[in-house]
Formats: C-alpha cells, structure tokens, sequence
C-alpha cells in the first residue's frame, strides 16, 4: 500500500433551479442578515426529470470528456449517496447511464470488468468511497483509474430550521495512481465514529407513516439542530486528533503550515467553527507553547485555564444527552465560550478564514449537498486557486468529511507540482452558471409535488425519460426510472 494515489481531477453538476435566499427570508419572514452569514446566499433544487441518478450521470460524463478519460481504464465506479431511491441497485445504475451516453458520443463503454459499489453513511458516503477507491488503486496492478460520484438531494420540510439549508448536486472525482493534482496520504486519514441516535436519521418508516412514499419522493430528515451541531464538533475533533497521531505532528504547526482547509459544509458557518474549535483542542494536548498560548486565550476570555484543559481533555457520552432528555445541553461549554473570544482576534482569521478562503464564496451559491458538500468545496476552490495563480505547489492540504449518525474523517493530502493543469479543467464556476431563479409559488410547488410551472428543461446531461408502470406476470417494471442523455 505505497504506491502514491489520489485525486486527478473533479467535475460538478448542479441543477439550474435556484432559489435566493434574499427572496426566500421576504417570503417567509426569516432575518436576511443572519441567514447570509449563517448559511449563504442561495440554494438549488432537483427539478421534474432530474434524479440523484441523472445528477450523478452528469457529473461523470462531464468528468470522462473534460479529462479524456478512456472509459475501458475505468476498473472502480463508487458513488457516495443518502439520496438513492432503489434499495438494491446503485452505481451500477450510472454505469448504464454512462454506457448510453457514451455511445452517443461514439465512444466505447465503460469497462465491463469494473466495481460498482454504493456507499452510505449520510454525508460521508463520498468519503468512504473515495477511501475504497484510493484502496483499490492501491493495490491494483493493472493500468486503471476510479471514478468516484458524489451526489445528493437535502430536502426539509418547509417552516423547519434546516429549510434554508437545502440544496442538490454531484461532483466526480477522477482517481489515479501517479495523481496530477492532490496526492493523498492514505495510512494517515483520522477516522472516529459513535452512534448518536437522534443526531439526523431517515427511517422509512417515518415516510411510511408520513404518506410520502409517492411519485414525488421526499426523504425527509429527522433532525434536532443543536443536537446535531454538537455531534458535528465532537466527531470532527476525534478524527482529527487520529490523524494528528498517525501523523505524529502538533496539530497548531500542522494547522499553521496547510495551504487551505475544506471540511464537510452544511451551512457556510459550521467548518469555520469546527476548525478553530479544534485547533484550541490541539494546544491543550501539546508541550508548554501550545499551553502557553492557550493561556493566552483563556486570559483574555477571562476563562479560568485549568477548567478549560479538564473539559477538552474529557472525554464526554454525547450519546447521553439523548438518554437523559437533555439534547440542547452543550458538552464542551467552557470550550465554545472561548470560542466566542477567539473569533475576534487576529489569529482566527489568519489561520481559520484565511486557509478556508478559497471557494468559500460559491459554496454559499448551491447550499447544503449532503455527500457532495466537500468535494464541492475542494473542486470550487482549487479552481479559485488555478485562476488566482496562488501557489500551492507541494503544499498540504486538509480534508474533513463528516456524516451525521455519527462519523467522520480526516484527510491528509498534498498538491502535485503541477496541480494547475487539472485544477484548470475542473469547470466549477461554468457548472453554476446556468441558473433560472425561482419565484415564491415554483419554489413551494416544486417542493412540494415536484412540478412547477414555467420551468426550463434542462438542456444538457441525463434526464428522466419515463417511469416503469407495469405489474404482471409477463414483465414488471413499476417504479423504474429509464433515462435519455440529452445534448
């Protein structure tokens, strides 16, 4: 497993259904000021003929034409997902998808001998497919790539908390060994994991009782936002610190030396505070600097240091908020009111908005996508970094997955010498560029039922072309979805 493997490329797809989130707060009454900086600026829906499986199929044909990827190479198709609507099949669904639109390009099929796997753990799916993948090639020897699809519908109920964070698309990932843009340290990615019951589930069963199991399926969440929020920070500092040990480095000089962070992004504000919370983490765990300038932070915060190291160096049940009907309680509450301080000083935006910068400013443009929420991120801001001409060349990078229920990961990468050439390529902000924003009544109609009037086809990639109705002996295909490539 030392062969160096890692990610050569990324491409997005994102429906064109756009809805302002100015627009949305007049309709519903919600503070404009606090949703810009809490959550963003917009977020995008699936429209009639789109699917978490058309999403997927496009982001990969867009993938294979923008790199000139030869479909027979492909040995590992994985995709990332908690939005699949078929129980048994997956990624081998968008392997048909790719097969047809293929051949309308006049090229050759993906490879018949080649890994179809789904992944699911909520939001972390991609990652966990992405690290099948990077296995894979690792311990290959023929001359193959992956391809590694993340794709998500977030759907909430309308007047609920996460209303404003909903969102859809797909990113795919082209993987290699040699990698032309990010070279991930495989034996070094943080892995934690805990279950957390009610952090942010899907049973069927609630849909079941809810009627929602109709044409138009919505697999809305159970959720419980501070509860979920907490569970977020818990589970990131853990992995986080696992990658510090594999690596055997501080975590503050570790931080201080990355080129830029990406971690998983259900809203714009949650990874800013997970990063600085756990760069405070990693100063009470290191030698006599590190405290010392922990201190320095307590002092100032008017936080008695000594409660402060007890409480990062405990080891709370989150899990126990559930049982004693106390979700709402925070585990580290010392820790955040520090928090708080440290946001507005010079450090916090040296260390955290600076290296979280790059593609933060589109992210607030398509809203929460679940699986493909990180690689989102990574593909928009190395682009950034491509046009920018920032020089990032042999530089780390840090990614950090997550997945409500609860898991995360911690991902050790480093940019190629010449990263440029596939950043340049990954078309990110093109993909955004071809949207049709959506008054009051299409938003609530095509939440709703699905369907909205006046909205414009999309014209280019997979679309749903007709769902199976039949139901008898003879042949059945009732509820399968069929698909056209359109150009």
């Amino acid at each position: 497993m030392n062969k160096d493997v890692g990610i050569s490329g990324f491409a997005a797809y994102v429906p064109p259904y756009r809805v302002n989130l100015r627009d949305w707060c007049r309709w519903t009454g919600a503070p404009w000021d606090k949703t810009r900086a809490v959550v963003g600026h917009s977020f995008l829906m699936r429209g009639p003929r789109q699917s978490i499986y058309t999403m997927a199929g496009t982001a990969a044909m867009r993938l294979i034409e923008q790199y000139g990827i030869d479909p027979e190479r492909i040995g590992f198709l994985g995709l990332g997902t908690e939005s699949s609507t078929d129980n048994s099949a997956g990624a081998v669904i968008v392997k048909g998808m790719l097969d047809d639109g293929l051949r309308v390009r006049g090229l050759p099929p993906v490879n018949r001998y080649c890994e179809v796997p789904e992944i699911k753990h909520a939001c972390l799916g991609a990652v966990y497919a992405l690290k099948y993948a990077l296995r894979y090639l690792a311990l290959t020897d023929d001359d193959r790539c992956a391809i590694v699809i993340s794709a998500d519908i977030a759907e909430y109920a309308r007047g609920s908390s996460g209303e404003p964070t909903q969102g859809a698309g797909a990113v795919a990932m082209l993987l290699e060994r040699d990698p032309k843009l990010l070279s991930v340290n495989l034996s070094c990615i943080g892995s934690a994991s805990s279950y957390r019951a009610v952090d942010f589930r899907k049973p069927v069963l609630r849909n079941l009782i809810r009627n929602q199991l109709n044409r138009h399926f919505q697999d809305l969440p159970v959720f419980n936002g501070k509860y979920s929020t907490t569970c977020y920070l818990d589970e990131t500092l853990h992995a986080l610190a696992d990658m510090s040990r594999r690596l055997n480095v501080t975590p503050a000089t570790y931080y201080h030396g990355l080129g830029a962070v990406f971690m998983h992004r259900p809203y714009h504000r949650m990874p800013l505070t997970s990063f600085a919370l756990s760069y405070l983490f990693g100063l009470a765990h290191e030698s006599d600097t590190g405290l010392d300038e922990l201190n320095a932070y307590c002092q100032s915060a008017g936080i008695d240091t000594r409660a402060v190291l007890a409480e990062m160096r405990s080891t709370p049940d989150v899990l126990q908020l559930v049982r004693d009907g106390n979700i709402n309680e925070e585990v580290y509450p010392l820790s955040m009111a520090l928090l708080k301080d440290f946001r507005a000083g010079h450090v916090f935006n040296e260390l955290v908005t600076s290296k979280m910068s790059l593609g933060a400013e589109p992210m607030k443009d398509i809203g929460n996508v679940y699986c493909a929420a990180l690689p989102a991120w990574m593909a928009a801001g190395l682009e950034q970094a491509a046009r920018d001409g920032t020089e990032l060349a042999g530089r780390d990078i840090l990614a950090v997955g997550y997945g409500s229920g609860d898991a995360a990961e911690a991902i050790p990468m480093t940019l190629t010498g010449n990263w440029q050439a596939a950043a340049s390529r990954i078309g990110f902000m093109d993909a955004l560029a071809h949207s049709q924003s959506l008054t009051q009544s299409q938003y609530e109609n095509l939440h709703d039922d699905g369907m909205a009037r006046g909205l414009e086809d999309p014209d280019n990639g997979f679309v749903i072309d007709a769902v199976g109705d039949a139901s008898n002996p003879a042949f059945s295909d009732e509820g399968i979805e069929y698909y056209r490539f359109v150009e």
